[in-house]
């Protein structure tokens, strides 16, 4: 997805390339952004995309259709009485339907009706085989009760499912996630190790844009830049750059699940992109790639001989006294899973559809880190900019992406929790 063109010289030139504060103007324009687009936009989805396709029966021809639905459904976070009772009809024959329809309304029911199908979706749970389904199942499960007796059901009917796949990083993580709850660890930000994260000897010589977050995704993370020499950006009052950042996916589901959060660790940073998706839009993109989605080489190290991912490969990276932090480890058992293309990137969705939501008026993803940007047609605000040009300032996109949960404070990440271990990580040698 890395690419260099015309259009995106032009872009970075035109205001994002050089860290240029003279230039007033913003040169990006995004039609439909403007609000009458936005609500044909909104319009189209409710009409088309959600009542229409609701309105056709449930059967192999149809489901594609229930699918577009519930992606808009998502998008929205809209229900109505009506809407409730098509979901409510699909819910009780989904364990008739292809593994392909089931993951999709999974989805939709832990992003829109949490904790309403629990008897449901625990048949379906001791129905599947597939590890992806069953792991979705537990999820949705866990998310309303984590009681002692649940954990040790599910515990018990892992091992009866599941016995001869111990190594499937889907049931792996899922495991993990039960003995997080059953023992839950100290937060990173108390570790007496977490300065190693932060100094110029983790990933040494490297770029490496650091996205700070809560275990509620709900509260907005920040994102910093340290350069290959170990310092942290300043901005032009010489405080430490940072932006607001948004690890959160509509979805909301556990990280090495498909479209849920970012998952914690370390991904690789490979240049600048611009999409052509209308909810990303063309603010340049920061280019990331999860373990196993890259060979080791172009991961690691040019000089490494494994074509083939391991552990012990990826533990490499981590800090010595830090190597038994479990969650560091999420991206890299993410890649296993089979995620791809989680990147950096500002936002064209209309906020106003979370108006009631605690990351508003950030936007969530299907994953992906997200910066708050605001637009009418053209570009009016964009954190996306500033943290490009952050980037730009410290050397380009190259290097690495560590994403870190920092503890479970029900409230956006703040520049000065984590100042003292900044400061304190630009004075190691």
């Amino acid at each position: 997805m890395h690419y260099s063109s015309l259009k995106i010289f032009l872009l970075l030139f035109l205001g994002i390339f050089f860290y240029n504060k003279t230039i007033a103007q913003d040169y990006l324009y995004a039609p439909y952004t403007t609000a009458a687009s936005r609500a044909k936009l909104y319009r189209n989805l409710i009409e088309f995309s959600i009542n229409k396709n609701l309105s056709r029966p449930l059967n192999d021809s149809t489901e594609q259709n229930w699918e577009e639905a519930f992606d808009a459904l998502e998008l929205l976070l809209h229900k109505n009485d009506w809407v409730d009772s098509r979901i409510n009809y699909a819910v009780n024959s989904i364990q008739l339907r292809t593994v392909q329809f089931q993951r999709a309304l999974l989805e939709l029911i832990y992003t829109n009706y949490p904790g309403n199908y629990i008897i449901q979706i625990s048949a379906l749970l001791q129905h599947t085989v597939n590890t992806k389904i069953f792991a979705m199942c537990a999820e949705y499960i866990l998310w309303q009760k984590n009681d002692s007796a649940t954990l040790d059901s599910l515990d018990e009917t892992i091992i009866k499912k599941f016995a001869f796949t111990p190594d499937d990083p889907i049931i792996a993580m899922l495991n993990d996630h039960i003995l997080s709850i059953k023992f839950s660890s100290a937060p990173l930000i108390t570790h007496k190790s977490f300065i190693n994260l932060l100094d110029r000897n983790f990933l040494p010589g490297q770029i490496v844009m650091y996205s700070f977050q809560r275990k509620n995704r709900d509260y907005p993370g920040l994102v910093i830049v340290r350069n290959k020499e170990g310092k942290f950006i300043r901005d032009s009052a010489n405080n430490i750059f940072n932006v607001p950042q948004l690890a959160r996916s509509i979805a909301n589901l556990p990280g090495y699940l498909t479209n849920g959060n970012t998952p914690e660790g370390i991904f690789k940073m490979h240049g600048f992109s611009v999409s052509k998706s209308n909810f990303i839009g063309p603010s340049p993109n920061i280019q990331l790639s999860l373990p196993v989605e890259m060979s080791p080489r172009q991961f690691i190290d040019s000089t490494i001989q494994d074509s083939i991912w391991s552990i012990e490969l990826y533990a490499g990276l981590i800090p010595q006294h830090l190597r038994q932090y479990s969650p560091l480890y999420n991206s890299f058992y993410a890649g296993l899973a089979g995620r791809t293309e989680i990147i950096a990137h500002g936002t064209t969705i209309d906020a106003e559809y979370y108006k009631s939501q605690i990351y508003y008026p950030h936007t969530p993803s299907q994953g992906c880190l997200s910066t708050k940007e605001i637009w009418n047609g053209k570009r009016i605000e964009s954190n996306q900019k500033k943290l490009v040009n952050a980037l730009l300032q410290a050397g380009g996109a190259d290097g690495y992406c560590v994403v870190l949960e920092l503890n479970d404070k029900q409230q956006p990440v703040m520049i000065e929790e984590i100042l003292p271990f900044l400061s304190k990580a630009e004075s190691v040698k």
